[in-house]
Parts: structure tokens; C-alpha cells; sequence
């Protein structure tokens, strides 16, 4: 992992925003930036939303019955500074991260679903930086109370003209019995914009976790590995990801998943590729209790220059545990790109079909509006030197 100056950003001084009663009257340059991370404005079916611009919460409205959402510090102060749930799964001392984000948040979100409430449609949560060398450091809160479901989709992303940036983010996940919780990342940082998020969580028995996490733009230095640890009967994690990295962009990302309980299962499907970036692709998936179940599956494909370092790891010292792994990293294939060719395609035709198809988002759920979105992104991605 590289070296980061923190002292290079400003982690203050912006508090007081003025609220943003309705986010459709964001200038228009930075609503594209936000529909490019997944964000649209607009969209008045969701059932509740959040925004934090640089410093500030400047948005902030629920409109579902059993559902919470509210700003990180306002919650501190209503519920008695969360003692059951801040800084509980993770080391504040972890690095130089955490430690700055405990001694200076300067933000986040709290939500929670009630017990049994089923939270359709998703909830929109919004990390936006704007300016020279601004630096967020958040803390989120995510609980869904026994038998409850909710599907929080948050964009992160920076202005236009922004540069310089930085995003350190804490986020402790906690999915009790029987609780479904789907978190749905787009990340739309900048060329200049180093993130660093911390996260990690917990799933009860019964419970459900996914995450989806979609990276298709450029970013100067990411790093995160998200840790999910399945403590009760039958609980499960999925994580999929779908990661481009073009010239320039250097991203260390992978996922944890901790089977601790019997009758487990846990799921790590990553799609990376190259365009000239550097990805480090790390996945792990350990089994402390049997019976458990887990597989990971690890693909990169090189277009024209770049690095590709997958990392995948099975740990366990149970018997009746079913763990596997595959990985691949390489160009597309040349008689896959002459059987295309034989069906009519051009060469270029045909290398954009596969990669479409490599980076096929349909394994998350998405709503139709973002895969839509999230579809004409891939098809705008070069291919040339494909094979």
C-alpha cells in the first residue's frame, strides 16, 4: 500500500453548508458526475436519502415507516453516543486512517430498519467532495434489526473540478437474525482523489449480506478490504465486484468473509480489468465451524498494458467445510474473438461484446435505471490491444 500525506488535505472548515432542501437543484455538472456514480437526484420512489457534501450533511429525508437515517453526529447525541455499535468492529488504532476519522469526523450517516420493517425501495446515500484538496473523514452506521430488509445504495464521487481530494471512510455493518441487507458502492472519484475506506461487519443467524461495489472511473490511489464475519447459524455474504482501472489509477481492494458458525456460506465474485492501471485483487474466505461452504472466484483481463495481482485465500482446520477458489488473469482469448468474427462482428465489435459480457453487472440486482446506466458505462470502455 502506498504512503499518503494526510497532512496535504484540509479535514475541516466547511460545517456550516447551508442544507440542500431538494437535490434536484444541484448545479447540472455535478448531477452527471452523481448519476455516474449511481446517484440520481431525481428519483423520487427511494425511500430515503442522504448527501454529505465535503464537511457537511446537507441532506437528510426518510419517507418509509421503520426506517431511521439521520446524520452520524446527530445520532451520537440522540442515542447516547451508540455505545452498542461505534467503534465496535473495528480498532480505532487500526492506522492512520482510523485514527485521524476518530479524532476528526467530520461526518456520516446512521440508518437503521426496525425490526421487521421491509424497506423496498433503496435508501440513496451520497459522499461528495467538491474543491481543492478537501478531505472527508466519515463514519456509517448500518443496522437491520431482526427479520427486517433494507438496500442502501451509496455514490461517492467528486466535482468536476475537483482535485486533490481525499475519502477516508468507516462503516460498521450489523444484520441481525434474519435480516437482508443489500449495499450497493459506485465510486466516481478523480484522477487526483485517494480513498481509503475501513469496513466491516456482522450477520446473525439467518441473516443475508450482499455488496456490490462498481469502480468504472479513475481514481489516483484506493485501498480497502471490507470484512464480513458470519457469527450465528446459517447466516451469508456475497460480495461482487465489478473494478476497471485505466492508466494512472492504482487500486488494493478484496473482501474477507469469516464463516464462524455452522451451516455458513460465503461468496466473493470479483471482474477486474486493465487499461494501463495497477489492481491488486485480494479475496479470503476462512471457516472456523462446519458445516460451512464458500467459494471465490478471482478473473482479470489485460487490455493493452496495465498489472493484474490476484491473491486468492481458503483458510480452515474444520472437517465438513467445502471451501474452493478459481483465478484468472490474462487477455481475451483469440479464438473467442474469431468466433465473433465468424458471426459477422468486427475485431473491435467483437473484443467490446466479450468484454460487456466479462463485466456483466447482472449478478447484483440492480435496479433497472442503474444497470442501465452502469451498462453504458461499459460500453464506452476502449478495447483496443484487447488480444
Amino acid at each position: 500500500m502506498s504512503t499518503v500525506n494526510l497532512s496535504r488535505y484540509s479535514f475541516s472548515g466547511n460545517e456550516g453548508a447551508a442544507p440542500i432542501e431538494d437535490l434536484a437543484n444541484l448545479p447540472a455538472q455535478d448531477k452527471e458526475r452523481l448519476v455516474l456514480a449511481g446517484i440520481d437526484v431525481n428519483d423520487r420512489s427511494v425511500s430515503g436519502a442522504f448527501m454529505q457534501l465535503n464537511h457537511a450533511g446537507v441532506h437528510c429525508e426518510t419517507k418509509h415507516e421503520g426506517l431511521d437515517l439521520m446524520d452520524i453526529r446527530t445520532a451520537l447525541k440522540k442515542f447516547d453516543g451508540l455505545p452498542q455499535y461505534f467503534w465496535k468492529l473495528l480498532d480505532p488504532d487500526k492506522d492512520e486512517f482510523t485514527r485521524l476519522t476518530r479524532e476528526h469526523c467530520n461526518g456520516g450517516y446512521f440508518v437503521r430498519a426496525r425490526k421487521g420493517a421491509k424497506i423496498t425501495q433503496p435508501v440513496q446515500s451520497c459522499m461528495f467532495i467538491k474543491g481543492h484538496g478537501a478531505g472527508q473523514s466519515i463514519h456509517n452506521i448500518v443496522i437491520v434489526e431482526e427479520g427486517a430488509e433494507l438496500h442502501i445504495l451509496g455514490g461517492c464521487a467528486t466535482a468536476h473540478d475537483a482535485n486533490d481530494t481525499a475519502h477516508l471512510g468507516i462503516t460498521e455493518y450489523y444484520v441481525e437474525k434474519g435480516g437482508k441487507l443489500t449495499f450497493t458502492m459506485i465510486h466516481n472519484w478523480g484522477t487526483s482523489t485517494t480513498v481509503r475506506p475501513r469496513s466491516a461487519g456482522i450477520v446473525e443467524a439467518g441473516g443475508e449480506f450482499q455488496n456490490n461495489y462498481i469502480l468504472l472511473k479513475p481514481v489516483a490511489d484506493l485501498q480497502m478490504y471490507p470484512t464480513m464475519k458470519l457469527q450465528g447459524q446459517g447466516a451469508v455474504a456475497r460480495f461482487n465486484s465489478v473494478i476497471v482501472a485505466p492508466t494512472g489509477s492504482y487500486v488494493d481492494c478484496g473482501n474477507r468473509i469469516e464463516l464462524n458458525a455452522p451451516d455458513t456460506r460465503g461468496e466473493v465474485i470479483s471482474r477486474t480489468l486493465t487499461t494501463g492501471g495497477t489492481i491488486i485483487n485480494r479475496g479470503f474466505i476462512g471457516a472456523s465451524a462446519a458445516p460451512a461452504r464458500g467459494h471465490l472466484e478471482c478473473k482479470g483481463l489485460i487490455l493493452g498494458g496495465g498489472r493484474i495481482h490476484a491473491i486468492p485465500e481458503l483458510d480452515s482446520n474444520q472437517d465438513g467445510v467445502e471451501l474452493s477458489h478459481e483465478a484468472a488473469v490474462g487477455k481475451i482469448a483469440q479464438e473467442e474473438i474469431e468466433y465473433l468474427m465468424a458471426r459477422g462482428l468486427d475485431e473491435d465489435e467483437a473484443a467490446s461484446t466479450i468484454v460487456r459480457g466479462f463485466l456483466n453487472v447482472d449478478i447484483m440486482g440492480l435496479p433497472l435505471p442503474l444497470k442501465k446506466a452502469m451498462d453504458e458505462q461499459i460500453a464506452l470502455l476502449e478495447t483496443g490491444n484487447a488480444m
